[in-house]
């Protein structure tokens, strides 16, 4: 059975540059797939070619089995989209406008006006029904454009930066509606804030000056980049005796001070211990060099204050990646003119998809 939402090499140029390079995923009901990146990755570019509204250069992309090429009105009747500037009427009311994009979206006039009054009941929109959209405030217009996005109740729902301009309760508000969402449907959200990547999504896709970098659950992600385990120690002894013990227990690669300094208690040094990734030569189980080196400190008669795996975050793998891609671009380039060339683009391309 084929995924809610495939895409496979997707590539959009504007004329001899770069927007979006050989870009695949796929998204299944229930999951909610953030596309992270900075400003000009090219997650705009991706979420507006997946939901029909600009072409590909190249590339394929399928919703609920429905190629978009071939069967784009198919395609476009099973996407809510949500774009960083919603398509909203000032002059209409909530429930006028919520109306005319139910017929949009040809929802049966039988089941209309029930729609509508279930996706302004969701959305808590109720006390501002009646009124016009171009005097609400910013987080009601924004969940306006949600709920033009899913009252024809689609089973893809795309949304570009659902969060901007937000203040802090609104953005909690925002990544609740979309979490609820995700129970129901397949979300494919962009975002280049790691916080909230991390609070809503179920998989991650970094992407980094058009490309692809990574994707795959966050906990996978920082597994595959930190390799090698890593132990934070704060114990009570001296510091060199201490040091050089843990640096003996089979498995570790290096004890080392922590660059912390003093820890506000007298005879408490801090320590950080480098392990041996598991398929290396002397390296082990992290389990069991863990359990070495508590064993290592109580024999040495040490009050341990903290013994703890260091994990590897979120933003440490984007920084790795996006570090790691941009070094070998520059290697193979010899400079990074055609990318912000290619950012450029993506910028003047997003503004002549709007006069559209």
């Amino acid at each position: 059975m084929p995924a809610m939402l495939e895409v496979h090499h997707l590539t959009k140029r504007y004329g001899g540059r770069r927007g979006v390079e050989d870009v695949s995923l796929s998204l299944e009901r229930g999951e909610v797939l953030g596309l992270l990146g900075p400003n000009g990755a090219g997650k705009t570019t991706t979420l507006r070619v997946v939901s029909g509204y600009l072409p590909a250069t190249a590339g394929t992309v399928a919703v609920d089995g429905h190629d978009l090429w071939e069967a784009p009105y198919e395609v476009r009747r099973r996407i809510g989209y949500l774009p960083d500037n919603p398509p909203l009427y000032g002059e209409m009311t909530v429930y006028d406008y919520l109306h005319f994009m139910s017929e949009l979206h040809e929802v049966p006039r039988a089941h209309r006006a029930g729609r509508v009054n279930d996706v302004i009941e969701r959305l808590d929109l109720a006390d501002v029904a009646g009124r016009l959209i171009g005097r609400l405030s910013r987080g009601y217009r924004q969940r306006v454009g949600l709920a033009q996005a899913v009252v024809h109740e689609p089973p893809v729902l795309v949304c570009d930066e659902p969060t901007v301009g937000l203040d802090p309760r609104q953005i909690a508000q925002m990544r609740e509606l979309i979490r609820g969402f995700g129970r129901e449907h397949a979300v494919l959200f962009s975002s280049h804030i790691l916080s909230e990547v991390r609070l809503l999504c179920s998989r991650v896709a970094i992407m980094h000056r058009g490309r692809l970098l990574a994707q795959g659950a966050p906990g996978d992600l920082t597994a595959e980049l930190r390799g090698a385990p890593r132990w934070s120690v704060r114990v009570k002894g001296p510091a060199d005796d201490v040091r050089g013990a843990l640096a003996a227990v089979a498995g570790v690669a290096e004890a080392r001070l922590a660059p912390e300094g003093p820890s506000g208690e007298e005879g408490v040094v801090s320590l950080i211990v480098d392990g041996r990734p598991a398929g290396a030569a002397g390296g082990r189980r992290a389990e069991a060099v863990g359990d070495d080196l508590f064993a290592t400190l109580a024999r040495g008669g040490w009050p341990v204050r903290e013994l703890r795996a260091v994990e590897t975050t979120l933003e440490e793998v984007f920084l790795e990646l996006t570090a790691s891609e941009q070094a070998a671009r520059e290697a193979e380039t010899g400079d990074a003119g055609e990318d912000a060339e290619a950012e450029a683009a993506e910028a003047g391309g997003g503004r002549r998809g709007r006069r559209r």
